[in-house]
């Protein structure tokens, strides 16, 4: 059973950095995909760098060629569905089939400053539903019609198709009961937020309901990354992290975090959940060096 790697881009980062790691994972590593979080404000200090997500996967869709690409995940409410599958359509053809469309709801938090409007949470797990169903439908009909409460399809064109066939796989992230339903409706891979086994269980029941294979559906896991085998600066990481993010010890250490083998054992623990992919982050940083030993020490363990 082979498990799969990828890198989320979830720290600030400026384009230059940005294209040197893509590259550098894409020619020199073990990561088999490269994803980047979908927000208009970085993840942490507001004034540091974010780009637009879809643009800048674009141009690192025309600089790589192995990686595959895709967002972790696309706020629903930023874009309209009928645009977002032109948008996804677009980087397939660029990155020659590489691309996979990763959406949630969208979550407001720090965006609400750009006055967008989101909703309650309800209307945006709504919202999301009728998204993906919209997308599949211009993905994979001749001039498809769809009259839903927040989008409308009134036998559009669509050219040209998609590389991949029947379409780039659709991964839907989030944590709620409506979206893990939408999950199990819809999605070619899951990544839920929350308690995993918890999650995967509730899919596995949603899909019973839809009368879909819960197989057909890869399960993905974005975990947070620290690797390093010194336990006083493991301390003082745990440490900042409280101050920053708040959580306890115990929530830290339930990610990879730690040595090498230590990062190993956690990683085999969430694969007896049932994770066949992860797509591990950093934060407050990118740290080059610590992805250049996961992809040496850690994922070849898992090939």
């Amino acid at each position: 059973m082979s498990i799969k790697f990828g890198y989320c881009v979830e720290a600030p980062i400026g384009w230059r950095e940005l294209l040197q790691l893509a590259q550098e994972l894409d020619q020199h590593s073990g990561f088999s995909s490269l994803w980047i979080a979908d927000a208009l404000i970085a993840n942490g200090p507001p004034d540091e760098p974010r780009l637009e997500t879809w643009s800048a996967l674009a141009a690192i869709a025309q600089a790589t060629s192995r990686l595959r690409l895709g967002t972790m995940v696309s706020g629903n409410v930023f874009r309209h569905p009928a645009v977002l599958a032109k948008m996804v359509t677009t980087i397939d053809h660029i990155s020659n089939g590489r691309v996979e469309l990763g959406i949630g709801a969208g979550w407001p938090g720090e965006n609400r400053r750009y006055g967008i409007e989101f909703g309650t949470r309800r209307e945006r797990a709504e919202r999301l539903d009728e998204a993906v169903q919209v997308i599949k439908l211009l993905w994979t009909q001749d001039r498809p019609t769809f009259e839903g409460r927040y989008y409308r399809l009134d036998a559009p064109p669509y050219s040209p198709p998609n590389i991949q066939q029947p379409h780039p796989p659709i991964l839907i992230g989030g944590g709620s009961d409506a979206i893990l339903r939408t999950i199990a409706k819809y999605a070619d891979a899951a990544n839920p937020m929350g308690d995993v086994a918890q999650s995967f269980a509730k899919i596995d029941a949603y899909c019973a309901e839809a009368g879909r294979d819960p197989a057909s559906i890869r399960r993905t896991l974005e975990i947070q990354l620290f690797l390093h085998d010194d336990p006083a600066v493991q301390q003082r990481a745990i440490e900042w992290a409280i101050g920053q993010y708040g959580g306890t010890e115990e929530d830290i250490r339930r990610q990879l975090f730690g040595s090498a083998d230590d990062v190993g054992t956690a990683v085999q623990r969430y694969i007896d959940l049932g994770v066949r992919e992860f797509m591990v982050f950093q934060l407050p940083r990118v740290h080059t060096k610590s992805l250049r030993r996961f992809s040496e020490e850690v994922i070849p363990a898992f090939e």
